[in-house]
């Protein structure tokens, strides 16, 4: 049904103001502001109900500063609302004005639930005219569209402190919210959701993590093309509301209970020691590409919210794609850059949120095409005294460059080039050695000279975006199959092995040999320096059957499986304890670069790497698969007091002998850790470590990682 732009209501309005954006709730009404600089009018749209046409139609009579505005007197919290623009419709010069279509507000802090796709209601165009970007799509999608809520900002928050956990003690749990308890074996009394996933916090807690960082949590669309097929946006970067906390991970006891139900959630953490981190999506919108839908910015003001490109004839017609979704937001806009800086500020101020991860944050850093350390977005965050000093985690790549090492100094990076190093070197690859030095030492080539220090590098062997743990070492090949695109989509570039059979298998000695191997990767990560990044259920070997890229699996595929935690018990324990070795032991946790310097007067540097035989690693080898290195323990205070810690990282299929370095008297060395040997005695507990045989070295057995402590 089609709506009629004529104002209708019977409601007491007045000017209002232009300040803030969005809707803003006062005791005797509300305050609505929109920006279109373009628009030539704006109309407000009340509802009673979501499915239901409006009660009010509300045309905006003030514009400042190119904010239309309005004060609507006795609406309330769950107030449902949006809007429709009137203005030039000329796609060749960017102007996309569209009155058919409903749109939800910008800023609203949340929506009533997702697009409901009716007979192609939602398409903007005429999916079967190949000019479909250049005709004006008449039908009306009120009835479809879902509906922007008023929300009162007031919450028990029972005098919430967030943890401020300093970068070099942060242990980050990458995790999808749904996925965590969606599936019946999570035992939660309210699956796949905000308040689902609290009373799983113990068990974060136990496993030691101390951040957890969602996939999106903002509000966002899925596409048609996926609907079709059956599938869905599971993993959520397609966002179309920036300061909406996603509606599907609610209960859905009222309209926008997911606003407080995800301040619950953050309380909880918090009071657990957590902190959580948000990962964001300001790269791109939901709106895709010309032939894509009109859900919000689009029909708002398409060229001050959008990078646009043509042709000499065309100039504005098509949008720029640095992040293969279809279009880039504009971050060259000074009011672009308002909506992420208030969104930011919101999620921090009034959702207490303790920091972000920046999807593709490359283009954040795109002016003029080009990426610029200094761009305007940057330089923003870094005088802003809300932003400036909380977590700021940069995926540093888009689809048309890879800027890792070159954030600013206020910002820490996703560490591929520890991705992709440790991968190779974990699976017996050659030639590795040298790039193995400078990831295991926090990566100084890449932060060591602007500012930063090896905890900006955010260490990662596995995220959502790729293989899990167990898949790494099971699989040769992606399997997307379920996917329903004959499994081209996921990258083929994994450095995965699968020990010799592809899938699952019966085989003990490759089973064996594969938990061997994920041990031999959570030392890597753990050890490190940096901050580790762990992907949700790596700890208990959760496998996506070879999916690298489940995007589009909301089901069993993705969901954690938990009678695999008791299953594979033996793996949990390994992680628990690496990260409580890690707590404990405190030089793996050192805040500066290490020196190779005898910085205690004890003649012994902080940090020495050695070759198997003591000597100097042969760096250049090609063949050489281990690595040595030992740690002055002394250097940095904890209850252990002047220890030693002796690494050797044996990637080679043969048994290496390795020579061990002499302590000062009255010291020897203990083993703690042998990847190699069975549960239980792969990781001895503190205060139990074993005597070595020999005082001067040590048989690496193939595959294997071997930790001692000298004491």
């Amino acid at each position: 049904m089609a709506y009629k732009l004529e104002p209708k209501t019977n409601r007491q309005t007045s000017t209002g103001r232009y300040h803030p954006l969005g809707s803003t709730l006062y005791e005797d009404g509300v305050n609505f502001a929109i920006f279109s600089q373009y628009a030539s009018e704006a109309f407000l749209l009340l509802f009673d109900r979501p499915d239901v046409g409006p009660t009010d139609i509300i045309k905006l009579e003030d514009r400042t500063k190119y904010i239309w505005h309005v004060f609507v007197h006795g609406l309330k919290a769950g107030q449902l609302y949006g809007y429709k623009i009137k203005g030039d419709f000329n796609p060749v010069y960017g102007m996309r004005f569209n009155e058919n279509k409903f749109l939800i507000d910008p800023y609203a802090k949340a929506v009533t639930g997702k697009f409901k796709n009716i007979d192609n209601l939602l398409l903007a165009y005429d999916p079967i005219s190949s000019l479909r970007d250049l005709s004006k799509d008449a039908r009306d999608n009120t009835s479809v569209a879902p509906k922007s809520i008023v929300v009162d900002d007031h919450f028990d928050w029972q005098g919430d402190v967030p943890p401020d956990i300093p970068l070099h003690e942060l242990i980050i749990y990458e995790v999808h919210l749904k996925g965590f308890t969606a599936h019946r074996s999570s035992g939660v009394k309210n699956p796949g959701t905000y308040l689902g996933f609290i009373e799983k916090i113990p068990y974060l807690k136990d496993l030691g993590v101390n951040a957890v960082e969602f996939l999106p949590l903002h509000e966002f669309y899925v596409e048609d093309f996926l609907l079709s097929k059956g599938l869905t946006n599971y993993w959520g970067y397609n966002t179309i509301g920036f300061f909406a906390p996603e509606s599907s991970y609610s209960t859905k006891r009222f309209p926008g209970c997911q606003v407080d139900e995800l301040k619950t959630l953050v309380r909880e953490l918090h009071k657990a020691g957590m902190e959580i981190i948000l990962d964001v999506v300001y790269n791109h919108t939901a709106e895709g590409n010309e032939l894509g839908p009109t859900l919000c910015f689009k029909g708002i003001d398409n060229p001050t919210y959008y990078c646009l490109t043509g042709t000499p004839r065309e100039p504005y017609r098509y949008y720029m794609n640095y992040t293969g979704c279809g279009n880039s937001l504009n971050l060259a806009n000074p009011h672009v850059i308002r909506l992420v800086m208030d969104s930011l500020r919101y999620w921090v101020e009034v959702m207490h949120v303790d920091g972000f991860r920046f999807d593709l944050a490359s283009v954040l850093g795109r002016e003029e095409g080009l990426f610029h350390k200094s761009a305007s977005f940057f330089d923003a965050i870094s005088q802003d005294p809300v932003l400036n000093h909380v977590k700021l985690i940069a995926e540093p790549w888009d689809i048309g460059t890879y800027q890792v090492g070159n954030f600013p100094v206020d910002w820490s990076e996703w560490n591929g080039k520890f991705r992709d190093m440790i991968r190779r070197f974990g699976k017996g690859d050659g030639g590795q050695v040298r790039d193995l030095g400078w990831r295991l030492t926090g990566s100084a080539d890449l932060y060591g000279e602007d500012g930063r220090s090896a905890y900006n590098s955010i260490n990662f062997i596995t995220c959502h975006d790729g293989f899990t743990l167990n898949d790494l070492v099971t699989y040769h090949d992606k399997h997307n199959e379920a996917n329903l695109e004959d499994n081209r989509d996921g990258t083929n570039d994994n450095s995965s092995w699968n020990c010799g059979i592809e899938g699952k298998t019966d085989d003990i000695n490759i089973s064996n040999l594969r938990k061997q191997l994920i041990k031999n990767y959570v030392c890597y990560l753990l050890f490190s320096c940096g901050t580790p990044m762990t992907l949700g259920g790596d700890e208990f070997m959760r496998t996506q059957r070879g999916n690298n890229n489940a995007y589009c699996q909301d089901n069993e595929i993705s969901w954690f499986q938990w009678d695999e935690v008791k299953k594979n018990s033996d793996i949990f324990n390994f992680f628990k304890k690496a990260i409580a070795f890690e707590k404990r032991c405190t030089i793996l946790q050192r805040r500066k670069f290490f020196f190779g310097e005898d910085l205690d007067a004890d003649h012994i540097p902080d940090f020495t790497w050695f070759g198997k035989d003591l000597g100097k690693p042969s760096w250049e080898d090609p063949e050489l698969r281990t690595l040595c290195f030992q740690l002055d323990g002394g250097e940095e205070r904890c209850e252990l007091g002047d220890y030693h810690l002796f690494f050797i990282l044996n990637a080679d299929f043969n048994l290496q002998p390795t020579t061990l370095p002499q302590l000062a008297k009255g010291k020897q060395w203990y083993r703690v850790i042998d990847t190699s040997l069975k549960s239980g005695e792969d990781f001895l507990d503190a205060d139990k470590e074993i005597p070595i045989d020999s005082p001067d070295h040590y048989l690496a057995n193939p595959r294997s990682t071997v930790v001692l402590i000298g004491k």
